[in-house]
């Protein structure tokens, strides 16, 4: 097939941050779990990320379906 679009490839760079950010805070997930302060602050910016990066992959699948001929 043809190779994807710039939105697609953006697309799927977010959904790779997504996971990656998920992934890299299981042990602190578990550390923050166990009270420990330092790793619970880590939590909560990871959490504020994937919720960003959550965001900009809903609108760009409006986009998508949309055709992207009208804004978000």
């Amino acid at each position: 097939g043809h190779p994807p679009s710039r939105k697609a490839r953006s697309m799927s760079q977010n959904y790779d941050r997504l996971v990656q950010t998920v992934t890299s805070i299981r042990e602190d997930m578990e550390k923050a779990a166990a009270g420990n302060k330092a790793a619970q602050t880590r939590v909560r910016k990871a959490m504020q990320d994937v919720k960003n990066l959550a965001q900009d992959i809903r609108k760009e699948m409006l986009e998508v379906r949309d055709g992207g001929s009208k804004p978000a």
